[in-house]
């Protein structure tokens, strides 16, 4: 009996053997190509791990550390102790935001944070949802409407310069916070561009509109509060309900000042997105002749695409309202034009481009086919990004990421893909990707808009980078990519456009003690005094 069973034996040992060895070459494989054998820096805190050194006002060294000491792709710690990848190569992105973008989601802390400050609206929506309505917003921001706006941009900017030399004529050199001339007039564009509404005459003799500070103070107050929004607020969202919520936020604002900052500020801002999306319906029942008299000349597009929508895929009021405004901006442009020669390059391109234009507002079409004041615009939205220098993704499901540049595991072997196992969470880097010298030559960190005056080095090219704008990672890439980025280099062309031509720039006397803070949206301030501000010396051209 014995000798009869002795085949199967044999059978079922050799089947046993099979597994074993199948189980130990799978786990090999996973320390071999897995993401823990990517090297990667020390975690400080297990309960934090690297979180609070890439997310932080003054993270700058921190991520050129990472790309410095360990090249394109890191493994970073994420709190309590679990693992995370940290990449720029260009290969590993495409597969994150293009070829894998139904794997990799946005994180859930930042899509909860999102909706508790705008709502449920672009960024705080996921999969059809978020398409169906992205889909709605598209008209919105199209080049043709863009385009048909051109007008509008032109009538807003020389508001603001009428405003500026109405201060500068009084002396002749004038010292102006730029910033928050800039975020009045982005507000502004917006307004009036999505909306038709106006928030600003802008005049030197009227108070800002509470939504530019706030909008400026917003993301500062995020960054602290950061590792809470993106790991706590996941949790707290299931606790209770809103009501129960919003009490227990209101019983921690009376000993947290930055909790009480944001609750009033999102407060603010549902209110005031309420109130003018009832006027804006009650002009709009009256007559579009009347609510162009009302609210401005511009189109508001984002109410009519809206109201044309499904009950699941319209936005509420003041996501409405949010969606429009938080789309604008403020860019680093103004530190880098106070260069003489750059200054003087594009004064003299403009000038020349309006004399032969009868001394009339360029077109769109002359506008864009300006050489160096589109060299400098992309140059500078490469150097700096104006928002978020990483974003976050988190994958749904095991996954392999191919690598364009290979690393040497900490096994010592060459890794061409790393396996990511689900739950993973996946920060891409948009300063590193822009700032890559590997893809833009040892000068990536120098700010040269003659780069783009002649062909791009065939590393950049060839590298395939799956940014929707020039190679560049600064609007992201696919289905979540900014849907307003041809809105902004429009904004950037027109206000450089009219401010050059009649103002020169100087460095203040407090130019040393700017510091640019990594927030979500970077802000400069001056010495200790935390609030947003970018003093700069301005004098007339003429």
């Amino acid at each position: 009996m014995a000798v009869e069973n002795l085949p199967t034996l044999q059978l079922g040992f050799a089947i046993l053997t099979l597994v074993l060895l199948r189980h130990c070459y799978r786990n090999n494989l996973g320390m071999s190509f897995g993401i823990n054998n990517v090297p990667g820096p020390k975690s400080p805190s297990w309960l934090k791990g690297n979180f609070g050194q890439i997310f932080s006002p003054t993270a700058w060294g921190f991520h050129e550390f990472l790309a410095r000491t360990y090249g394109s792709t890191v493994r970073i710690s994420g709190p309590f102790g679990k693992a995370s990848l940290y990449t720029c190569d260009s290969k590993a992105m495409h597969a994150i935001l293009v070829k894998e973008q139904d794997v990799f989601e946005d994180d859930e802390g930042f899509i909860k944070t999102n909706q508790m400050l705008f709502g449920e609206g672009l960024l705080g929506t996921l999969g059809h949802r978020h398409q169906k309505q992205r889909k709605m917003l598209n008209p919105v921001f199209s080049a043709a409407h863009i385009r048909d706006m051109v007008p509008t941009f032109f009538e807003i900017a020389h508001k603001l310069e009428s405003a500026l030399k109405g201060q500068v004529q009084r002396s002749e050199k004038q010292e102006v916070d730029i910033l928050s001339w800039m975020a009045r007039t982005a507000l502004e564009l917006v307004g009036q561009a999505g909306l038709g509404y106006s928030f600003d005459p802008l005049t030197s003799g009227e108070a800002t509109h509470p939504y530019t500070e706030i909008i400026n103070q917003l993301m500062p107050t995020v960054m602290r509060m950061q590792y809470w929004f993106l790991i706590v607020l996941p949790l707290a969202s299931r606790i209770g309900s809103p009501n129960f919520r919003r009490f227990a936020v209101n019983l921690m604002a009376l000993f947290w000042n930055d909790l009480r900052h944001i609750r009033d500020m999102i407060d603010y801002m549902h209110d005031i997105a309420s109130k003018i999306y009832d006027s804006k319906k009650q002009a709009s029942e009256k007559g579009d002749e009347e609510a162009v008299q009302q609210l401005g000349r511009g189109k508001d597009l984002i109410m009519k695409e809206n109201m044309k929508a499904t009950d699941e895929d319209r936005l509420e009021d003041h996501e409405v309202i949010a969606q429009a405004i938080t789309a604008f901006s403020v860019d680093e442009q103004w530190i880098q034009l106070r260069n003489p020669e750059a200054q003087d390059k594009l004064r003299n391109e403009i000038m020349e481009a309006k004399r032969l234009n009868g001394g009339q507002d360029l077109s769109y079409d002359e506008l864009v086919s300006l050489p160096y004041l589109d060299a400098v615009c992309r140059e500078t939205l490469r150097l700096y990004a104006p928002v978020s220098t990483a974003i976050g993704r988190t994958a749904c499901q095991d996954v392999i990421i191919p690598l364009s540049k290979p690393l040497i595991g900490l096994n010592g072997m060459v890794m061409n893909e790393i396996t990511v196992p689900k739950g993973t969470n996946v920060t891409v880097s948009i300063l590193n990707s822009n700032r890559n010298p590997d893809l833009w030559g040892k000068d990536a960190d120098e700010w040269k808009p003659e780069r783009w005056l002649s062909p791009l080095p065939a590393t950049v090219i060839d590298a395939r980078i799956p940014g929707v704008y020039s190679h560049l990672m600064t609007f992201i890439g696919g289905r979540r990519s900014c849907i307003g980025f041809k809105f902004s280099q429009l904004e950037m062309k027109v206000v450089i456009s009219v401010l050059v031509e009649s103002f020169k720039l100087s460095p203040s006397v407090h130019d040393a003690e700017i510091f640019w803070q990594m927030n979500n949206v970077t802000n400069p301030i001056v010495g200790k005094v935390q609030l947003p501000q970018l003093p700069i010396v301005i004098h007339l051209a003429h």
